[in-house]
C-alpha cells in the first residue's frame, strides 16, 4: 500500500484542496499533517490575533477529518525534520502540499523539496489558493504587472473557470501515535482579551462557507455600494477565511455566478465589483512574489528619503487604542482590538491618518495590523499600507490625504458606527459628532480627548514633505 503525506499551512479545508486530492487519488494511505514552526516565517511571525484563529481553525479542520474518520496530525518543530521522521515512520512514497507565496514560504519549500528528493521522495507542490500562480500573468514584455487595472484586465479574462474540487476522501487515513494535543502549541492567549473574537467568528470551511453563503443572499446585490458604509454589513468579511485557506477564490467565484443565475434578468445581482476585489488579493500576491523586498522596503525607492516624524511610544499607543481625538479614526481602531477585523474603509483612513497626519513611517502601522488583524496577510497588509503612504506600487498619490470628518460625514452620516465604538459619543448631537473639538464643552462633558494633531495643520505639513521630496527626488504624481 501506498503512502502519502499532505501538508496543511495556509489550506485549512478539504473542499477544493489540489493537494489533498491528487494524493488521496495516488495513494492509498494518506497522513494529514500540520506542523507548527512559527520561526520559519520569521521575521513575519503570526501575530496574537491570526494565532487565535488559527487554534479555532485548526479545531474545526480536525473536526471535518474526524467526521471522515481520520486526524489531523500535530507536529511542533523544523519542518523538514518532522517530514523526514514522519516519511521514514510511514514508509510514505511523497509528500505533497498547497504553495505559499511569501518569502520566507518559498526558500524554505525549496530547501524542504531539494532535501526530500534527494532522499528518493516525491515532492508535489499545488496551486491551491489563488486564481493564478503569480509568475502566470506578466505584461506583453514578460515583466510582472506594477498597476492594478492592467493587471486585473489580463487576469480577469483568464481566470480559472474549472469547478472547484469536491471534498476529497482518502482510501485509508493513516493515524499515527506521537502527534501533539492542540492545546500544546498555545495558541490562544493567557490573559483572554478575545471575547468579542468569539462572538463575531466562526473560523473554519463550514464557516466560511456560511459567511459567503450570507453574503450572496444579502449583501451581493448591494455591495459597490454598501461595502463603503462601515456601519452595515455590506462586505463578505471573507477576507480572514481566504487567508487561512478555508475557502478558495475559485470557491466563491463559482458560488457568486450560481447565485446570480438564479436570479432573474432584473434582479441579478453583479458579481464584478466583488470579483475586481479579489483581483486586488492577486495583485497583492503578484507584487510580492516578484518584489519579496517590499515588505520592508518603499516599493518606490524614490521616497527612501522622505523625512518621516519621531513620535514617543506614547503617542503611537494614542493611535493604536483608539485615543487619537478624532472620531473615524478611534472608531475604527477600537473595532479593531476588540473584533480583529477593520472596515476596509476605515481601514484608509486610520492608516493616512498615522503615515500623512502623523508621519509616521508606514512600516509602525504595518506591524500593529499584523498583530491585531484576524486576516493579517502579508501581501495585503504591505500592499495596503504602501498604497495609503504613497510608496508603493499604484499607490494613491503622496498628495491624497484622507480627511477623517469628510470621510465620516459621508459614509457614516448618522453617526451609526461612531456611536458604536464611541460609546462615550453616543449622545453627542450628529452636528458634533463628526468633529466634537468644535464644541469645548463637548469635551468636558464626555471626557473625549482632544485631536492628536490639527489636521488642516498636520496636511500642509505632510504635503510640503512630499512636495520637497519631489524637487529633489523627482517623485512621480
Amino acid at each position: 500500500m501506498s503512502c502519502a503525506i499532505v501538508w496543511f499551512r495556509g489550506d485549512l479545508r478539504l473542499a477544493d484542496n489540489p493537494a489533498l486530492s491528487a494524493a488521496c487519488a495516488e495513494h492509498s494511505q494518506v497522513l494529514p499533517l500540520y506542523i507548527h514552526s512559527p520561526q520559519e516565517a520569521a521575521p513575519w511571525r503570526p501575530g496574537a490575533a491570526s494565532r487565535w484563529w488559527l487554534h479555532h481553525s485548526l479545531a474545526a479542520l480536525n473536526e471535518r477529518f474526524h467526521a471522515k474518520g481520520g486526524s489531523l496530525h500535530i507536529r511542533h518543530g523544523d519542518a523538514l525534520s518532522v517530514l523526514r521522521q514522519l516519511a521514514q515512520a510511514t514508509r510514505a512514497e511523497a509528500v505533497y502540499w498547497n504553495r505559499q507565496y511569501e518569502p520566507a514560504a518559498i526558500a524554505r519549500d525549496t530547501r524542504i523539496k531539494e532535501a526530500l528528493r534527494l532522499e528518493g521522495i516525491h515532492v508535489h507542490s499545488k496551486p491551491g489558493n489563488l486564481w493564478r500562480e503569480p509568475w502566470q500573468v506578466a505584461t506583453k514584455v514578460g515583466e510582472p504587472y506594477r498597476v492594478f487595472t492592467p493587471f486585473w484586465r489580463s487576469l480577469r479574462t483568464d481566470l480559472d473557470g474549472s469547478p472547484p474540487l469536491p471534498v476529497a476522501q482518502a482510501a485509508q487515513w493513516l493515524r499515527l501515535d506521537g502527534g501533539l494535543p492542540l492545546s500544546a502549541l498555545e495558541l490562544l492567549p493567557r490573559i483572554r482579551w478575545d471575547t468579542g473574537f468569539g462572538q463575531l467568528w466562526k473560523p473554519g470551511e463550514s464557516g466560511a462557507n456560511e459567511l459567503l453563503e450570507v453574503f450572496c443572499d444579502d449583501a451581493l446585490s448591494s455591495y459597490a455600494k454598501a461595502r463603503d458604509l462601515p456601519a452595515r454589513h455590506g462586505t463578505s468579511r471573507l477576507s480572514p477565511h481566504l487567508h487561512f485557506g478555508e475557502i478558495t477564490p475559485r470557491q466563491i467565484r463559482a458560488a457568486l455566478l450560481r447565485h446570480a443565475d438564479r436570479r432573474d434578468s432584473r434582479n441579478r445581482p453583479d458579481p464584478e465589483p466583488y470579483l475586481r476585489e479579489l483581483g486586488w488579493r492577486e495583485f497583492a500576491h503578484h507584487l510580492l512574489y516578484h518584489f519579496p523586498t517590499s515588505t520592508q522596503e518603499d516599493f518606490n525607492p524614490n521616497f527612501a528619503g522622505l523625512r518621516w516624524a519621531e513620535i514617543g511610544e506614547d503617542q503611537l499607543a494614542r493611535w493604536q487604542s483608539g485615543r487619537t481625538g478624532v472620531p473615524l479614526v478611534d472608531a475604527g481602531m477600537r473595532e479593531l482590538w476588540h473584533t480583529g477585523w477593520m472596515h476596509n474603509r476605515v481601514r484608509m483612513v486610520a492608516a493616512s491618518f498615522l503615515t500623512k497626519n502623523l508621519r509616521v513611517h508606514w512600516q509602525s502601522g504595518a506591524r500593529w495590523f499584523w498583530d491585531t488583524l484576524v486576516d493579517a496577510d502579508l501581501a495585503n497588509n504591505t500592499l495596503g499600507w504602501q498604497w495609503v503612504a504613497g510608496t508603493g506600487a499604484d499607490a494613491a498619490p503622496y498628495f491624497r490625504i484622507f480627511n477623517p470628518v469628510t470621510q465620516s460625514q459621508k459614509f457614516d452620516p448618522d453617526g451609526v458606527y461612531l456611536r458604536r465604538w464611541l460609546p462615550e459619543l453616543a449622545d453627542v448631537p450628529t452636528r458634533v459628532l463628526h468633529e466634537p473639538w468644535a464644541d469645548p464643552a463637548c469635551l468636558r462633558r464626555t471626557g473625549y480627548p482632544s485631536p492628536m494633531v490639527d489636521l488642516a495643520a498636520s496636511r500642509q505639513a505632510a504635503l510640503a514633505a512630499y512636495s520637497e521630496l519631489r524637487r529633489v527626488r523627482e517623485v512621480p504624481d
